[in-house]
């Protein structure tokens, strides 16, 4: 009677656990916090599934280690010295080394379920709203929105009196955008509320990982090659990442910050990037008057190539 009521504590104590571990997690602001208890606020359809999937992993491993403890204080307690003077000699037992070769296999398989349903939902997606490629660099991310005129631009970390001008610029703005010290950048990627994005990722020097929690997007960015993966954010907010592969001596200074918006004010932002930043594949051709005259300062300082 007193180990069913302790098993039963146990599991209780570890459900109430994982449940304030969700009611706290909704009011939290912005990033993560401190003593933070729990995962961050899901905001995509897939960290949904994370979660509701970690959850029930949390509860099957809590069985498991409360049955193993519970067996463990009995076997202690029944077969100790002086109840065993003479210990038995049993060295086999068919139907137990059954069960503990086949219970763990039924539990794997049980598991195996949501996990590959997990897996292939959070692999493609077949008919994207859009698409963002982002591409790592030793230490910065650029980012190109093919769909909406092919612009691109860098976002690097804040820092030094940039974090102090940015953070004034945000008391005064109207946007209130929150600015973290390690987290925020001087461009923000800006994505749209409720559509599907493909997110296509590489790199130009070595392996980096495009990674934000909130979104469950984690996503390694190799040089020479196009991986792919996608999101759809279901709440407006900023939400942040980083860089989560060892990428080199600025492996810390590499930060994603998105910024999650309705629809129309996304088709506002685009109009207005468009103009701020430069196309992609846009070809820049210099008559040889205006070649001459970018190269000849430079000749001058240094000496010309071909003398």
């Amino acid at each position: 009677m007193k180990f069913k009521q302790i098993f039963t504590f146990v599991v209780s104590f570890i459900s109430l656990v994982a449940m304030s571990g969700v009611s706290f997690s909704q009011n939290e602001k912005a990033g993560p916090q401190p003593w933070q208890l729990g995962l961050q606020p899901s905001a995509s359809p897939t960290m949904e599934m994370i979660t509701d999937f970690h959850f029930q992993l949390l509860i099957i491993i809590s069985l498991i280690s409360a049955f193993v403890l519970g067996l463990l204080i009995y076997v202690a307690v029944r077969f100790r010295e002086d109840k065993n003077p003479i210990p038995s000699k049993t060295t086999h037992n068919s139907i137990i080394e059954v069960m503990w070769t086949a219970i763990p296999v039924v539990i794997l398989v049980i598991i195996s379920v949501p996990s590959f349903k997990l897996l292939y939902f959070a692999d493609r997606i077949e008919k994207a709203d859009m698409t963002l490629k982002v591409t790592g660099n030793q230490w910065n991310w650029t980012y190109q929105y093919p769909d909406h005129g092919n612009f691109e631009f860098t976002a690097n970390l804040l820092q030094g009196e940039d974090l102090k001008e940015a953070r004034m610029a945000a008391v005064e703005s109207e946007e209130k955008r929150p600015i973290l010290r390690q987290l925020s950048t001087d461009n923000p990627v800006v994505l749209p509320v409720g559509k599907k994005i493909r997110i296509l990722v590489t790199a130009t020097d070595v392996l980096h990982n495009w990674a934000i929690s909130p979104l469950a997007v984690r996503i390694d960015t190799v040089p020479g090659r196009l991986n792919e993966t996608w999101v759809e954010i279901k709440k407006a907010g900023t939400y942040y990442g980083f860089c989560s592969e060892l990428c080199g001596s600025g492996h810390a200074y590499m930060p994603i910050e998105v910024h999650a918006v309705p629809e129309l004010t996304f088709k506002k932002w685009v109009k207005k990037a468009q103009k701020q930043y430069a196309r992609a594949d846009k070809v820049i051709k210099f008559s040889e008057e205006e070649i001459r005259n970018r190269t000849e300062p430079f000749e001058l300082a240094h000496g010309s190539a071909a003398k």
